[in-house]
């Protein structure tokens, strides 16, 4: 399987490589990083809203005091796909001081 020269394309290859059936359906967690809290609870309680990823939850950095939104979004991860999720959850994040740190995969324990 091929797959684009950039970082969404190369953490594929790494996920596929790893034995990851990447045509299924699978729980991808993207990262949205926020300086104040506020604007993390607010951003958050935007995207529960939000039928493409009613599921979040709240972290803080114990070493950089940053605040992280972990948005879960079920999907085939598609390169494409996955690019313009991380541009639309990005595009609402923006209007809350906060922007995208990536996306990840975990396995789950029945694949």
């Amino acid at each position: 399987m091929h797959f684009p020269d950039d970082d969404n394309g190369q953490l594929l290859a790494e996920i596929a490589a790893a034995g990851i059936n990447l045509a299924q359906m699978h729980t991808i967690d993207f990262y949205i990083l926020f300086e104040q809290k506020v604007d993390a609870e607010k951003f958050s309680a935007a995207i529960v809203e939000d039928e493409l990823a009613p599921t979040t939850e709240l972290v803080q950095c114990k070493d950089t005091g940053i605040w992280e939104v972990v948005t879960q979004v079920q999907m085939v991860p598609d390169h494409t796909l996955l690019g313009q999720t991380e541009q639309y959850l990005e595009g609402i994040a923006n209007g809350y001081n906060g922007y995208g740190d990536g996306w990840g995969l975990m396995e789950s324990d029945d694949a």
